[in-house]
């Protein structure tokens, strides 16, 4: 299985440092910032809660466990009319309209997977009122979705035992037990003050965000979970996690404005060895 969305932070490109550092065993996964979901669908663990506050990523994920075949139909039906410029931006309106009326259904989801393909870059952005507002890249491209990958991701979500939430960061994690798995993969701590990629949602996620989170990974370490975090090699992060394991690694990023910043430097932050 592989993610059916490019987003912004994915870690496909960390799969094996991340897999190599899972603990040999564990309890239940929680990943309180699923995103496109590349290490949880690599991990294929029995049970699992996941998260995102971003409410149209939440409902890809519930309509793909549950409405995989409509979400396959309509995605195939967009395919059917060679994307150009007008068309895609008409598909982008409807979109925008069915956050607008806050419909989240298989047509929001397959919206959503087949502008994915077509936009900019993969970008995700929003603006301050919640509208998807990344412009068209200008390329023709073939089918916008895997069908056996869609049909395989639901039925992992339907054979294991996961826990789909739209909700904040420590919710999520409320009912962490001692020997579960916590995976903190939040927006990141800029690596300079223009560098503040994290408009996933259009609420963004801030230096105090980033403080909880800490405090979270401290609880979590005294619970008795088993926590791993990735975030930029930045001072800050550091500080943060001064007591805790940190080993830091060069990564490429597949998403990012500029062609020359693709590759940087992150840290994974682990409790146990």
């Amino acid at each position: 299985m592989s993610p059916v969305l490019k987003w912004a932070g994915g870690k496909t490109q960390l799969l094996e440092e991340l897999m190599s550092k899972v603990p040999q065993t564990y309890n239940t996964y929680f990943e309180p910032f699923i995103g496109a979901g590349a290490f949880f669908l690599s991990l294929k663990p029995k049970s699992a809660v996941i998260n995102d506050t971003n409410e149209q990523l939440i409902n890809l994920y519930q309509q793909l466990k549950h409405s995989p075949s409509e979400i396959i139909s309509i995605v195939s039906s967009l395919d059917e009319v060679a994307c150009d410029k007008n068309y895609y931006y008409k598909i982008r309106e409807r979109y925008n309209q069915k956050i607008t009326s806050k419909e989240l259904d298989p047509e929001c989801a397959a919206l959503m997977i087949w502008i994915n393909k077509h936009c900019f870059n993969g970008l995700y952005r929003v603006n301050s009122q919640g509208f998807f507002n990344v412009p068209y890249n200008n390329k023709v491209t073939g089918k916008s979705l895997d069908k056996d990958n869609v049909e395989a991701i639901s039925r992992f979500l339907k054979e294991q035992n996961v826990t789909i939430l739209c909700s904040d960061f420590e919710n999520a994690c409320k009912k962490v037990s001692p020997g579960d798995f916590v995976y903190l993969d939040s927006p990141y701590v800029p690596e300079s003050s223009s560098a503040d990629f994290t408009d996933y949602t259009k609420t963004g996620f801030s230096y105090e965000d980033h403080d909880r989170l800490a405090d979270l990974f401290v609880r979590l370490d005294k619970l008795g979970a088993y926590v791993m975090l990735s975030n930029n090699d930045v001072p800050l992060v550091r500080e943060l996690y001064r007591e805790y394991n940190i080993e830091p690694l060069e990564v490429k990023r597949l998403i990012n404005r500029n062609a020359a910043k693709r590759s940087g430097k992150e840290v994974i932050v682990t409790n146990y060895q």
